[in-house]
């Protein structure tokens, strides 16, 4: 099978002569802006474009997915050579290089952004228009030297994304959340209501799963946390992992279901696919919007209502937004023991003032104190996790939820991060300590054969770096 919709010659003729004089001439060139420092070479952008336009001319489109790779890039590597020699167009080996991969990039993957996917040290990739991309290394932005040809191109490769995963996005529906098939996460927003040209986000998925060992590699927690929280997954107690935007709040959610018992079914709900869960009996669902009628959307709530259907021994919630919240209290109420979710909220008292306004989103009518009755007696843990200024991310509370006193939820913080300091680099300095209160969930521990070290709960312990 070829890659090519008609026999190819072994010299591209007078066409490809034509085109690749038109582009190494640069009164055809047409106009783009001149890269930044360390930017890519305008002249061999416009050239991949041409090159890429006359290749999609040639190319039988449905054979890409049947070849491998590398056959692939044989194959597109003549071309291109042939081209760049009927042109009379001088490039070294290592730019021949790149630009054949570049073409590829752009036939196989996403263009400018395959590199950067492609960089395990990137977290997120933030494009601000065609010729502006920032991603994010180790907590900290960059400004990187990616740039796409004009807007049409960054709105190709948005339409190219979202249309993968059946969502759409125009001047009707200017944006838009979808994933990539690795589970990255993706955010576009276009023309009329992106000012200075279409933006795109990309939170990356990580290939392999984060587990607990790598979270205390990382510094995010200490060691002996770990037997901490296994403890509670493993007895079933209910647990909110509350925090902000790009905290880590799935990536801890990922490492707790790492010690859910084989033998347990889990259902996750999901807005976009994230949660990679080893255990092999779960069933994962996922939200659908509405069609350019705007009808057949299926929301978090109607996915959570069902499940309760769906004989679950744990039900995980990717995040908790909205009126979905009065039903995962209630699924939490009603023999679901041992669910997860996560919440945006600063602090845990946050998160539970967030969850009362969620159950008001809810539509049915609750008072204050039934709302808070509920919270207080569905959840029993919440553990708070931040990024701090150096870009690192912390476990910085664990708290427990001990009842109501009047209309207010009770709460007792067992352990917290106490920042000291920073050293010389700007890394934040500080160690995990005991707040010196025994959690009243202790019994629920020992009543399932679990039991800790009272050396965790004396006052000032600290539980590690």
């Amino acid at each position: 099978m070829s890659i090519w919709q008609v026999k190819r010659a072994p010299s591209l003729g007078d066409e490809a002569a034509e085109m690749a004089q038109a582009a190494s001439s640069p009164a055809t060139l047409p106009d783009v802006v001149p890269p930044r420092r360390g930017g890519e070479d305008p002249r061999l952008l416009d050239l991949k474009v041409r090159v890429h336009r006359q290749l999609l001319e040639k190319i039988n489109l449905s054979a890409l997915d049947k070849m491998p790779r590398d056959r692939i890039e044989i194959e597109i590597s003549q071309v291109v050579a042939e081209l760049l020699d009927s042109g009379g167009e001088v490039l070294n080996k290592a730019e021949r290089s790149r630009l054949v991969e570049n073409v590829l990039d752009e036939l196989l993957g996403l263009g400018p952004l395959e590199p950067l996917l492609q960089d395990e040290t990137i977290n997120d990739i933030l494009v601000n228009g065609h010729d502006t991309v920032f991603v994010e290394r180790f907590g900290v932005l960059e400004r990187v030297a990616t740039r796409f040809q004009d807007e049409k191109h960054l709105l190709r490769i948005i339409q190219k994304i979202v249309s993968a995963v059946g969502r759409r996005v125009d001047e009707s529906s200017p944006f838009v959340d979808a994933r990539l098939a690795d589970g990255s996460r993706v955010n576009a927003i276009v023309a009329p209501l992106a000012i200075d040209g279409s933006l795109l986000s990309i939170r990356k998925f990580s290939k392999k799963p984060i587990s607990m060992e790598k979270m205390i590699e990382f510094g995010s927690m200490p060691a002996q946390v770990a037997p901490i929280l296994e403890a509670i997954v493993n007895s079933r107690l209910n647990i909110i992992i509350s925090g902000g935007t790009g905290s880590g709040k799935t990536t801890l959610l990922n490492a707790l279901s790492s010690y859910i018992d084989e033998r347990e079914r889990i259902v996750t709900i999901e807005d976009s696919a994230e949660l990679q869960l080893q255990q092999e009996h779960v069933a994962r669902l996922e939200t659908r919007p509405s069609n350019i009628e705007g009808r057949g959307e299926v929301n978090q709530r109607d996915l959570v209502k069902n499940a309760l259907r769906m004989r679950p021994d744990r039900i995980i919630l990717g995040e908790c937004r909205g009126g979905e919240a009065f039903d995962m209290l209630q699924a939490m109420n009603t023999g679901h023991d041992g669910s997860m979710t996560t919440i945006h909220a600063n602090t845990p008292r946050d998160a539970m003032s967030r969850i009362e306004q969620m159950i008001g989103m809810s539509g049915i009518e609750v008072s204050a104190r039934s709302a808070r009755a509920q919270i207080a007696s569905a959840i029993n843990v919440v553990i708070q996790i931040g990024r701090l200024s150096d870009g690192k991310r912390k476990m910085m509370s664990l708290s427990e939820l001990t009842g109501m006193e009047g209309e207010t939820i009770t709460m007792q913080e067992i352990w917290r991060f106490k920042m000291t300091g920073r050293d010389g680099q700007g890394n934040v300095l500080g160690h995990f300590e005991a707040t010196g209160i025994r959690p009243k969930f202790m019994a629920h521990l020992e009543a399932h054969g679990i039991s800790l070290d009272p050396i965790l709960f004396r006052p000032g312990a600290k539980l590690g770096a």
